[in-house]
């Protein structure tokens, strides 16, 4: 790809300018995919993991095609999951819709409801929003949906996955019928598939970087060890990466195993959804600019997270199922890259962890050890013996979700 990539699919100068003093230059998959369809005015079905580029893909023509907005009437409406991500898609199109004097308002629970307000009745060109949150604004009178050209569904697994939907279809019926729409999400089936079928008029399917072609840049480790010594073990492995992201299962685990990781000289921070909006997004800031090596979540808070460059997944914890081994493990082998994901695995959790192997088409040794194991200070470059594979298979490194 040249340099004016975004340009050769229709993206205007001044917006072209912008990512480029970014930095960006060279569209990613889903973005060469999506972005003439959309600036076509067709509707698009996205299905991409976090960190495929789906934020540019859907705000690049978002910010080019709307115009101006009445204080409280968007033309541009954002749908996701969590205020983390909320936070984030802001902070991605914000740079651009400054550009074209779009304002952009972001609103999620959580936070002062009087601030959101005051900045609607501002002004509000494109609103990136909690699904929660925004009806709490409609019923106020503070925003109407009744401008609306332009609408993303972003995550919509996720969404599904939180039990969202009802508020997205509530939200939905608001929305006048001559609007655009966008999804985006891991799976279009179930709950998903009949999202699509309600308001999309005969989307453009794109698939990108699905589970499979993910999967094969990851590195998977599952390493069996003693409870006692399991934060030790979890401490070497930080202290051999830059940026790792370890999850755990609940949210006392969460502030329990941060702690415990620095007591042991391994700066962590935690995120859970007891924590006030300004924790978890002062934790997060800390994490993705490296003034923390280590970050601590449950499965919630990480919804939907874009954070670049995590170079391991820890699961502290095993997940209870193949789906949330995919979605945690998404954190890291982002956009193409590498990533190692290492699974913690207690003498009694074996089976378990077999059960979720055996259902997600891995195949890897369950290799035990301690705290002074030096495999643990290059656990990427260091293979599990075959030999050890714990299922029968032809090739435990090409089985796949």
């Amino acid at each position: 790809m040249t340099t004016d990539g975004f340009a050769a699919l229709g993206i205007a100068d001044d917006l072209v300018t912008v990512l480029t003093e970014d930095g960006i230059s060279d569209p990613f998959s889903i973005q060469r995919m999506s972005i003439p369809d959309v600036l076509a005015g067709r509707d698009v079905c996205g299905r991409a993991r976090t960190g495929s580029g789906k934020t540019l893909a859907f705000g690049l023509p978002m910010v080019q095609q709307l115009a101006a907005a009445a204080p409280g009437r968007p033309r541009g409406l954002v749908l996701v999951p969590t205020r983390e991500l909320a936070l984030q898609v802001t902070d991605v199109l914000r740079p651009l819709a400054a550009v074209r004097a779009i304002p952009v308002l972001t609103v999620y629970g959580g936070s002062s409801m009087r601030s959101q307000i005051d900045a609607a009745r501002k002004g509000t060109g494109i609103v990136v929003a909690t699904p929660g949150r925004l009806i709490d604004l409609m019923e106020r009178k503070v925003i109407r949906l009744d401008d609306v050209e332009m609408v993303t569904i972003d995550e919509a697994d996720q969404m599904a996955d939180m039990g969202f939907l009802p508020q997205v279809r509530r939200i939905m019926r608001e929305v006048p019928e001559s609007h655009q729409t966008m999804l985006f999400s891991a799976t279009l089936d179930g709950q998903v598939g009949a999202l699509v079928d309600a308001y999309m008029r005969d989307p453009v399917r794109h698939e990108v970087d699905t589970s499979a072609s993910h999967v094969e840049t990851m590195e998977h480790r599952f390493l069996k060890v003693h409870h006692m010594d399991k934060v030790k073990v979890a401490a070497a492995i930080a202290q051999s990466s830059t940026r790792t992201l370890m999850f755990v299962r609940t949210k006392h685990a969460c502030d329990r195993v941060a702690r415990d990781l620095t007591e042991h000289g391994v700066q962590a921070k935690a995120i859970h959804g007891d924590l006030h909006q300004r924790q978890r997004e002062k934790a997060l800031a800390q994490f993705s600019d490296g003034k923390i090596p280590v970050l601590v979540a449950t499965n919630v808070a990480a919804r939907g997270l874009h954070i670049d460059d995590v170079d391991v997944v820890v699961h502290y914890d095993p997940p209870e199922d193949p789906k949330t081994y995919v979605h945690r493990s998404g954190r890291t082998a982002r956009a193409g890259e590498s990533g190692l994901v290492v699974t913690l695995v207690e003498w009694d959790q074996v089976n378990e962890v077999l059960g979720i192997q055996r259902r997600a088409g891995l195949n890897v040794p369950i290799v035990k050890m301690f705290s002074n194991d030096e495999r643990l200070t290059h656990l990427e470059d260091w293979q599990p013996p075959d030999e050890l594979a714990p299922f029968r298979s032809t090739s435990r490194r090409r089985r796949r979700f």
